[in-house]
């Protein structure tokens, strides 16, 4: 295993991004297609097509998934994965061509690079060209490129993050994986509850978001959120790829504090690609702990690179 959400059988990634501008986006590959859901905790959050993912809703399967930098312009890079895709013949038939179904979430970047340079429709475009079933690549890549963390005091006491990955084996050849653009306004905690990345003193030395802001005046708001996918090739329905999505915020809640704020707007979507029954409460749990070393790798990537 590569310890990536490629490891889930009928998964692909790819990465489009662009050094001047710090940004770029990732596209999330099912060419066979995924159920899907949502969940949105964050409150200034960027999306697009997640009302279809809704279980009332007609539409089943998802396409892919773009998580996406360059704030809301940056949904425009949509318009090029489904052209991509399109000439691919990949999408829900509605008899004239196919339209390709590719719910998208996106962050705030535009502070660190080039504001003018931002994901558009030849980066989404060149996203899903590029998409593989063996990248693995973390850190400062795709919708990871201009991510921060940790942004009390603003962009310049932050903390550089990135792209994270992890995947878990569970029982009965099972597989679940998360990939999450790391871009939060608060600080980000290890697996032993100390922190290794957020808001700094002129010193480096981190300050604790949370006391902080009992002191200090927030700054940067809406100029954050964290945005991620869980997939897996165990069996789910809309509803409860739904319920995976929303436990696998405990991720989020356990290695970013605070998180889910009215400066964030932090979703995260889940798909399954396969058929294999598992028991919900452990795929749920398992989510959870994926998205969380996801996270952790985020930040170990880039202090790596």
């Amino acid at each position: 295993m590569k310890d990536y959400i490629t490891d889930i059988p009928g998964i692909k990634v790819g990465h489009a991004d662009n050094r001047d501008g710090m940004t770029g986006c990732t596209i999330i590959l099912a060419e066979e297609g995924a159920v899907a859901g949502v969940d949105v905790r964050g409150s200034a959050p960027g999306t697009r097509e997640t009302d279809l993912l809704n279980p009332i809703n007609m539409i089943e399967k998802v396409n892919a998934i773009l998580l996406s930098g360059g704030s809301a312009f940056g949904l425009a890079a949509a318009d090029g994965a489904m052209s991509a895709l399109e000439e691919a013949n990949i999408g829900f038939d509605v008899g004239v061509t196919k339209v390709p179904i590719i719910p998208t979430a996106v962050l705030f970047d535009l502070g660190v690079g080039d504001p003018t340079i931002r994901p558009n429709f030849k980066m989404g475009y060149h996203a899903v060209k590029a998409a593989s079933s063996n990248e693995k690549r973390l850190g400062k890549v795709g919708v990871g490129m201009g991510c921060t963390v940790g942004k009390l005091l603003g962009q310049k006491h932050a903390t550089p993050s990135g792209l994270g990955s992890s995947s878990l084996k569970l029982n009965n050849d099972i597989y679940i994986g998360a990939i999450v653009g790391l871009n939060a306004f608060g600080d980000i905690y290890d697996h032993k509850g100390d922190i290794i990345a957020g808001c700094q003193d002129d010193e480096g030395r981190f300050i604790n978001t949370y006391q902080a802001m009992k002191k200090k005046k927030i700054k940067g708001f809406g100029k954050n959120t964290t945005i991620g996918v869980i997939a897996t090739n165990a069996k789910l329905s809309k509803a409860e790829a739904t319920k995976i999505a929303q436990v696998a915020h405990n991720g989020y809640a356990k290695h970013i504090n605070p998180v889910h704020t009215m400066l964030d707007g932090d979703t995260i979507f889940a798909m399954s690609t396969g058929h294999k029954n598992i028991d919900i409460n452990l795929l749920a749990t398992a989510a959870s702990d994926v998205m969380g070393r996801a996270i952790v790798k985020a930040i170990q990537a880039v202090n790596l690179g």
